[in-house]
């Protein structure tokens, strides 16, 4: 997609953190953007911002409130969206995320219900509902689209490495990062295209996540307080800056790349992409061989809550709960890292 103005952007978790960010960034460059969130106050905020950044009309930023995960509330958000901008999205891009730090062997169907359900159920959910809205209005069965488009789903780095301490959350964007691909592979039969970005650290919200964990689905079985939610929101304050990352999304679609690394340059991205292909193919030697390599801070499994309780000297997040009795010691609040 090369022309933006004009034309009709869906944006998810657009209340906030990359969301906002990538809001406001194709809101400047002449689109009618949808926000989705399910955060009602934080949408109204930040239709201001948008328009103030953008200087665009508050009639071009649609807000829509609702739970991402239901699949009639999405359907309904898709005719609102038809209804007042006057067609589906050109710009479909999917950024809404949850994440609750803990050792995946303490994980609880309630953990991947949540997380699952959010950062790859509602991906789902967005692609059955505007993929054929898309390619009726938009497609072309020749290969040539009447009109451009392109989807977009905001993954993570997490999608390309284990995740001792994020398991759910790495599993879903694993999928994530697959599902694009695949769309990556079909688009260009209707004259379209699809990527995945895949950003480290955001300076987002995202360490709030648990305040809106739903009611039905609070069995975690991660150590979560007051400090470990307060711990994260540093952790996240020093993270990229959304409308950079959102600059970068924007030269991506551009230049039509299927995975979009925000990297200063090029080849520092091909040498994470190569050190997370030297990991899997490490995986394939026996025990002894593998642990005599020396292992990368990325892939220690106590190196997230080891570092940053270094930095703050705060309780430590990334640990299970305290009264689970299968749990290494290790792995829970007041053990000892080893």
């Amino acid at each position: 997609m090369k022309d933006f103005k004009g034309k009709i952007a869906f944006i998810t978790g657009g209340a906030s953190g990359a969301g906002l960010g990538q809001a406001k960034v194709f809101a400047k460059a002449g689109m009618k953007v949808a926000i989705a969130d399910v955060r009602r106050d934080a949408l109204h905020s930040a239709v201001s911002e948008i328009v103030d950044y953008a200087g665009c009309k508050v009639g071009d930023v649609l807000p829509l409130c609702f739970d991402l995960t239901d699949r009639i509330a999405y359907a309904a958000a898709a005719d609102t969206v038809e209804k007042v901008f006057g067609g589906p999205p050109h710009l479909l891009i999917q950024t809404a995320g949850v994440n609750s730090f803990g050792p995946v062997e303490a994980s609880t169907y309630d953990d991947y219900d949540w997380v699952v359900g959010v950062c790859f159920g509602h991906v789902v959910n967005g692609l059955v509902t505007f993929i054929p809205r898309i390619l009726r209005t938009y497609g072309g069965r020749d290969g040539v689209a009447k009109e451009e488009f392109h989807i977009v789903t905001t993954s993570s780095l997490g999608a390309l490495e284990a995740g001792p301490d994020t398991g759910p959350y790495s599993a879903a964007k694993a999928a994530v990062n697959n599902l694009m691909y695949s769309f990556a592979e079909t688009m260009p039969f209707y004259g379209g295209h699809a990527s995945v970005l895949c950003p480290w650290n955001i300076n987002s919200n995202i360490g709030n996540a648990e305040l809106y964990r739903p009611e039905k689905l609070r069995n975690t079985g991660y150590n979560v307080n007051e400090n470990t939610i307060a711990m994260l929101r540093t952790v996240h304050a020093i993270g990229i800056d959304p409308l950079k990352l959102a600059a970068i999304l924007k030269e991506g679609i551009e230049n039509d790349r299927v995975l979009i690394m925000p990297f200063e340059t090029y080849e520092e991205g091909l040498a994470m992409l190569r050190s997370e292909l030297q990991k899997i193919e490490n995986y394939t030697l026996p025990e002894k061989e593998r642990l005599a390599l020396s292992t990368s801070e990325l892939s220690d499994p106590t190196r997230i809550s080891e570092f940053y309780e270094v930095k703050a000297g705060v309780e430590p997040f990334g640990r299970a709960r305290a009264d689970l009795d299968y749990i290494a010691p290790s792995r829970k609040p007041d053990g000892a890292a080893k």
